[in-house]
């Protein structure tokens, strides 16, 4: 069992920056990749970017240039850092763990706006 849990969701106005955490517990040593899904209301859940064990990564094509996502150094904990925000983006934002299954966080709410 992973347990994963976001942090750093808020408001942000237009151009603004966020960085969200995400920490992983339990059996982190399973764990394969890490990464970002978003729902945005009415819509569905997408992926925003992904980083394996290795460092690899991946990002969706509206956010590459934008977000970044990161591990720590333990690679028990990931980051997204997004930059230049839009109203778009406005989601919940949710952290994965990829093992012998999927784990998801409970989410974390980012809202832009002015």
């Amino acid at each position: 069992q992973v347990q994963l849990v976001e942090s750093g969701g808020g408001l942000v106005q237009p151009g603004g920056s966020l960085r969200l955490s995400c920490a992983a517990s339990g059996d982190i040593g399973s764990i394969n990749a890490m990464g970002w899904y978003r729902q945005a209301p009415g819509k569905e859940r997408e992926l925003v970017a992904g980083i394996t064990r290795g460092g690899s990564t991946n990002y969706a094509a509206s956010m590459k240039g934008r977000f970044t996502i990161s591990s720590g150094n333990a690679k028990n904990t990931v980051y997204l850092q997004m930059n230049s925000l839009k109203s778009e983006d406005t989601a919940v934002y949710y952290c994965i763990a990829e093992s012998s299954r999927r784990y998801w966080g409970q989410g974390t709410q980012v809202t832009v706006s002015s």
